[in-house]
């Protein structure tokens, strides 16, 4: 058996991230051989993985940015299971590790995503190897990113919601509206930017709700279909971005807010993430 030193020890540690445990029986069941006591650290990740794929991760940290030329803005949401290890300072830098690759990248997809790299191993091995040192299931769950001529990012106190939003124009003061926009996102959880961007699914369910109201009310049939879309036109009011009340100026809509600064300024898209939403 190899004598293993606390210099060799201390050498795997800082070359996988696992816990100094970790690595001295990694190196002892790999006779001191390097390259297959990573192996057995990865195995273990594995294992671990494997053993936890049906616990549930509901914790973690939501984390929103824009790319330098504020013309990206991306979000992610990584998930564990427990607070403790939401606050755990290794799982934060991995999750602002594959937010750097995101804004360098700019993946498609959340797939495409978990294939690049960091240090050379891929999104997903590497989650999978932070599971053997952290001891729980992790899983990046969300992936979503907005593009044209500005974008921004909020995170809300504490990391558990992030928005993103993206604007047709870059006009002066864009900067403060667009983060004010992004709040309001984080605050009323609008459906969609306008309401010809809502889901045709969205809008059949709102007119059948609002005909079933109305019957209850006892409304003659003939009026059924004309009160159901008045409730679809305030669903529109309430629940999509730009015709929502302002938070910060219940007078004017999201919408006005916008055409203040600039007539043709408009939001485009918008993506928000919260913890177990």
């Amino acid at each position: 058996m190899a004598n293993i030193t606390a210099a060799e020890v201390n050498k795997l540690r800082q070359q996988t991230g696992a816990g100094m445990m970790d690595c001295k029986n990694a190196l002892v069941e790999a006779d001191g051989d390097y390259e297959k006591a990573i192996d057995y650290l990865r195995k273990k990740g594995q294992k671990l993985a494997s053993n936890r794929a049906d616990r549930d991760a509901n914790e973690g940290i939501v984390l929103a940015k824009t790319s330098a030329d504020n013309k990206k803005a991306f979000v992610i949401m990584l998930n564990c299971e427990t607070d403790f290890v939401a606050k755990n300072q290794d799982f934060i830098n991995f999750a602002d590790n594959i937010m750097a690759v995101a804004i360098e990248k700019s993946p498609k997809s959340l797939e495409e995503l978990k294939t690049l790299e960091i240090n050379g191993r891929s999104i997903d091995d590497t989650t999978t190897d932070l599971i053997g040192k952290i001891g729980e299931k992790l899983q990046l769950a969300h992936y979503e990113f907005v593009e044209n001529e500005f974008a921004s990012a909020y995170n809300h106190h504490g990391n558990r919601l992030a928005t993103i939003v993206s604007f047709n124009k870059n006009v002066a003061g864009i900067d403060e509206m667009g983060r004010e926009v992004a709040k309001q996102i984080a605050a009323m959880n609008p459906v969609a930017v306008d309401k010809d961007s809502v889901d045709p699914k969205t809008i059949e369910k709102e007119i059948e709700i609002g005909k079933d109201l109305a019957r209850q009310e006892g409304k003659a049939e003939e009026m059924v279909e004309k009160i159901a879309l008045g409730k679809l036109n305030k669903f529109f009011k309430e629940n999509t971005l730009l015709s929502q009340e302002f938070i910060k100026d219940n007078k004017i809509t999201v919408g006005q807010y916008l055409a203040n600064a600039d007539k043709d300024l408009t939001a485009t898209a918008f993506k928000r993430l919260m913890l177990g939403a």
